[in-house]
């Protein structure tokens, strides 16, 4: 296995260092060919590490920040009086190549506009996609995007998108050839806006795409398809329901075991199933969004991550560094466009 080096924005997210610090000396520990860039305040993340073994310290550099991107700051202001912020320092590093990947919990916006101002999208991208994986009714997974990038997006963009999470499906998840499906309030022609219409057509001219149409939103979890392609607003409304519906099913069930001595015993019978359900739906274990079309790999961790969660992102930034990303969206988009010639 090749050594990779995951760049990691210390500062970012609602609960901050701790919580990443204590994400990072997890993965160091399980991953012994992974090094790390940690980027922050040098005297914090040092007395956060404290756990890791002279061996397991020597695969980690620091560097040092002195400044942080907000949670609430305008990417603007990230952008223009920022520059030396953790954020943009794990970037830098993905950007001249000492990092194989760059993760952070810290401000969505802030984030997508440092990396697009600075990894640029890949020839044939106009516009970078969050895209990350959900559980389904069987043991496939379904890639969901754009989650929140670009609020608007045209057709070209939206096929974009198909074209790049299929990509993504094919890498991780090992399907020849993905089903990409587009999202909307009806699976008939003559339902959804000119612009998923539209959409539709580009996907329906293109032989390189395994296109299947439309799907609603209940369509997302039953494995109808491997992609499922929207703008960010709707893609975003339908990740964030999706979770908090997983936390309801997860806290309800919980609550319902506790109710009295007869519930407690029946919960204590069942644990193993309730345990295995859990897993299933725990919305931790798919953390990390990945910020696809860019000339380098990005993944966006949620704010509120707790440690595992966070862990999860690193593990993701991983996977797609292995795999070379970027380098495979790039043939397939040139692919593509030969293709509609």
């Amino acid at each position: 296995m090749s050594k990779l080096t995951i760049a990691l924005d210390i500062m970012g997210g609602d609960h901050g260092p701790p919580v990443i610090l204590s994400a990072a000396v997890k993965a160091i520990q399980l991953h012994p060919h992974i090094r790390f860039t940690l980027c922050g305040d040098e005297s914090v993340i040092e007395s956060g590490i404290t756990a890791l073994t002279s061996e397991e310290r020597d695969r980690v550099d620091i560097v040092h920040c002195s400044q942080i991107v907000e949670m609430g700051e305008a990417p603007t202001s990230a952008l223009r009086n920022k520059k030396d912020s953790s954020m943009r320092r794990a970037l830098e590093r993905v950007k001249s190549g000492q990092a194989n990947a760059c993760v952070s919990a810290g401000n969505t916006g802030a984030l997508l506009t440092l990396s697009f101002y600075l990894l640029k999208t890949l020839s044939g991208i106009d516009r970078p996609a969050l895209i990350n994986m959900l559980p389904t009714t069987s043991n496939h997974n379904v890639f969901l995007l754009d989650l929140g990038a670009n609020v608007n997006c045209t057709p070209e963009i939206l096929f974009q998108y198909g074209v790049m999470g299929s990509v993504l499906a094919q890498e991780v998840s090992g399907i020849t050839s993905p089903r990409v499906a587009l999202l909307n309030v009806g699976e008939e022609d003559i339902k959804g806006n000119a612009q998923v219409k539209s959409a539709d057509q580009l996907f329906r001219d293109a032989p390189g795409i395994n296109y299947i149409g439309y799907v609603e939103g209940d369509d997302i979890f039953t494995d109808y398809a491997d992609v499922v392609v929207t703008d960010g607003f709707t893609g975003n409304i339908a990740l964030k329901s999706s979770e908090g519906l997983a936390k309801l099913v997860i806290n309800e069930v919980k609550r319902q075991s506790q109710k009295n001595l007869y519930t407690r015993l029946l919960a204590r019978i069942a644990f193993p199933l309730l345990k295995s359900i859990y897993n299933s739906v725990n919305p931790d274990q798919y953390n990390g969004a990945s910020l696809i079309g860019l000339r380098g790999i990005v993944i966006k961790s949620h704010g509120n991550a707790q440690k595992d969660a966070f862990y999860y992102a690193i593990v993701q930034a991983m996977k797609e560094a292995e795999m070379h990303l970027p380098d495979k969206i790039k043939t397939k988009i040139e692919t593509v466009l030969l293709e509609q010639l």
